[in-house]
């Protein structure tokens, strides 16, 4: 990649920080100044992002990495921050997922807490350099940069509920800290080095006998990562805690789950490949037999789920657990699709948490007593007759030939219904050419794991559709006398370029497949990211500059 690309690198870890300063020297007011610049600056984010990924989709591999060095130190002694395709693309829906859920936020969220926008940026931060770094430290502390802004916007808003579902989400977040440094230390005395491709150069020439101490540091690593994304049965947490939080909280919060499944992904195609010796493929039963206990898991949680936040929750496990159990079978081919699932489950994952509140509005909207038109009691002579053969009556015996639906009422119909679509897997949508890659994926692996998984993702669409189509009769079919809500512009624009962005999967959805293998090809060939990241060099000072 060129060094113009490169420069970039720093670029989306740096803005955040940056409006997080300036807003907090803005002081306790100036509410509509710091909208604007969290505005700005999300957007910016975004661009950026996409920049990054456009230039690493452009290079083929080995040149499709971008690395830059902050400090200008030698590898591995500094920190290092790499792009290719897996980080860009996540980068990309951090940026989407972000700006959709601000978005949403300026409706009315944003005044609910003095310091919304600060948390707001600081969690893009944490998101965006937790996806870019290259060493197992600095991913340490953007892990509690974005944990510690997720507590704020857990909380904000107030209320039992929240602070009930907040501190059993800050403990479980704290445990898996604490093991996060356990593992990272053990690492450490094991390997001499944090940064991840030194760490997967060194491991081959790990001696027998501290073999047990690397795979013991390496499982109390992967237990903290996996108690982030949710994995069974440590995501007791997850349902309250989402279902709790305000929806442009919980809608961030569904690209948060990712980063565990990312670091997991990450590290386990990086340091245990074919080629590691006495060490590979270590753990990968575990990953595959726990990603489906999870899918399982949250199949059933969405059929019993009574509430559509918490079914969301649900939906953020199963999603968890598929592309856990995908990642354990080392097959590129299911990796990518599970990559292009992963791009779809997070973006249908958001809109359903902001759709949650609207939802929710409609049930809440007292009704008023039945309007007489014109203040005549009785009902025109021709409402009363009997009704020719062949008319549809509702519940009343009334026409319904003629009725207007109102366009808040019709917009989260389609809402919801594209939301569900895509939620189960179900044609046309990219959730449906996610779960076909996967399943024809799977149809090469005739093992026991790969049926198992196989029949669990059609059994999981068949359960996601049964409970989504249950809210949405109690949402758009059984109410009856109802009014419309009144929605805002602000609120149901988000909602829409989400689910706009999630169908153009759909027509693009041969060249996204195309990025997505390529992106698992490049996983699964762990050189490439070694030699990327070992082969960068500080940049020459020159002669007359100063020491």
């Amino acid at each position: 990649m060129t060094a113009a690309v490169n420069h970039l690198l720093v670029a989306p870890v740096l803005l955040p920080l940056a409006t997080a300063a300036l807003m907090l020297l803005l002081g306790e007011g100036r509410r509509r100044l710091k909208a604007i610049a969290n505005v700005l600056s999300t957007t910016l984010g975004l661009a950026l992002a996409v920049s990054l990924l456009v230039g690493v989709a452009q290079r083929e591999a080995p040149a499709a990495f971008g690395v830059y060095l902050p400090g200008n130190w030698p590898v591995p002694f500094g920190i290092v921050l790499v792009a290719d395709r897996l980080s860009a693309l996540l980068a990309v829906l951090t940026g989407c997922v972000g700006l959709a859920s601000l978005l949403y936020a300026l409706a009315r969220w944003q005044h609910a807490g003095v310091y919304f926008h600060v948390l707001f940026q600081l969690q893009l931060m944490g998101l965006y350099g937790a996806f870019l770094t290259a060493d197992l430290f600095n991913l340490f502390v953007f892990f509690e940069v974005l944990l510690a802004a997720s507590y704020g916007l857990l909380l904000h808003g107030g209320g039992g509920e929240r602070v009930r579902a907040g501190l059993h989400y800050i403990a479980i977040n704290l445990v898996a800290s604490l093991l996060f440094l356990i593992g990272v230390a053990v690492l450490y005395g094991v390997t001499g080095t944090l940064n991840m491709a030194d760490i997967a150069q060194k491991l081959p020439a790990v001696p027998a006998s501290d073999r047990g101490l690397l795979h013991a540091g390496a499982a109390i690593l992967a237990s903290a990562f996996l108690a982030k994304a949710g994995l069974w049965p440590l995501n007791f947490w997850l349902p309250p805690a989402y279902a709790a939080a305000s929806a442009p909280a919980a809608a961030v919060f569904a690209v948060l789950t990712k980063v565990g499944v990312y670091a997991v992904l990450r590290l386990w195609t990086l340091c245990f490949p074919a080629e590691a010796g006495e060490s590979a493929g270590f753990g990968g039963d575990v990953l595959v037999w726990g990603g489906l206990a999870t899918l399982a898991f949250g199949s059933v949680g969405m059929l019993a789920s009574q509430q559509l936040a918490r079914l969301a929750g649900y939906s953020v496990i199963a999603s968890s657990g598929t592309l856990i159990a995908a990642i354990g079978f080392d097959a590129p081919a299911l990796s990518g699709g599970a990559l292009f699932y992963l791009a779809s489950s997070t973006l249908a994952g958001c809109a359903l948490f902001l759709l949650v509140e609207l939802l929710e509005r409609t049930r809440q909207v007292e009704v008023g007593p039945p309007q007489l038109d014109d203040g005549n009691d009785a009902l025109p002579a021709f409402l009363d007759a009997e009704p020719p053969a062949g008319i549809n009556l509702d519940d009343n015996e009334e026409a319904l030939i003629g009725r207007a639906i109102p366009a808040a009422l019709a917009f989260l119909g389609v809402a919801f219904t594209v939301c569900a679509l895509v939620t189960a897997g179900l044609p046309p949508l990219s959730g449906f050419v996610a779960k076909l890659a996967m399943l024809s994926a799977l149809l090469e692996q005739r093992t026991p794991q790969a049926w198992t998984l196989f029949a669990l993702l059609v059994v999981s669409g068949l359960f996601g559709a049964i409970a989504l189509m249950r809210v949405g009769m109690r949402h758009f079919w059984t109410a009856q006398d109802r009014p419309a809500p009144r929605l805002r512009v602000i609120e149901t624009l988000p909602i829409a370029v989400l689910l706009a962005t999630s169908m153009t999967l759909v027509l693009q959805a041969e060249a996204g497949l195309a990025y997505t293998r390529a992106a698992a090809d490049s996983l699964h060939t762990p050189r490439l990211y070694i030699d990327a990241v070992m082969g960068a060099r500080p940049v020459a000072r020159n002669a007359g500059a100063a020491p």
